[in-house]
Order: C-alpha cells, then structure tokens, then sequence
C-alpha cells in the first residue's frame, strides 16, 4: 500500500523549514540529472532559498546572462 497525499502547507518551526528546503532541494537536483541523462536533455535548476537569495544553480550555467543575474544583486555558487 503506497503512503496518502500529504497536504502541502507552509512549515512553521524555522528550523524544520529549512532541513525540509535542503532535502527538497537535493531531490530536485537527483530528478534533474536524472532528467539530462535519461532524455539526453540540457538542464538549468535555480533555487531561491526563502530569503529571496540566489540559494543553488545546477547544469549550464552559461544559458544565463551572468550579468543581469548581478544586477539583481544576486550571488552564484557552483
């Protein structure tokens, strides 16, 4: 028997927060890959962490203008 739905709402507790973003976030970054190996597919992930910063960039980097991203005021880290 699979597990039900869980309704999806924001968290609370700060804390339980973000060890939820970081998982999520490793899991979309596992189906990404998954996704450009699969499908022969190129892949961009981006992720704002919940402070509205630039929290993750992932897979060809060079489809962005790295510039307008620093105009924003916006930081990469690979």
């Amino acid at each position: 028997m699979g597990r039900g739905r869980v309704e999806l709402k924001r968290i609370e507790n700060k804390i339980n927060r973000q060890v939820t973003f970081a998982k999520r976030r490793n899991g979309l970054l596992k189906k990404a890959y998954e996704l450009s190996v699969l499908c022969d597919a190129e892949v961009a992930l981006i992720v704002f962490s919940t402070r509205g910063k630039l929290d993750f960039v992932h897979v060809l980097i060079l489809l962005l203008d790295l510039k307008t991203l620093d105009d924003k005021g916006l930081t990469v880290s690979v």
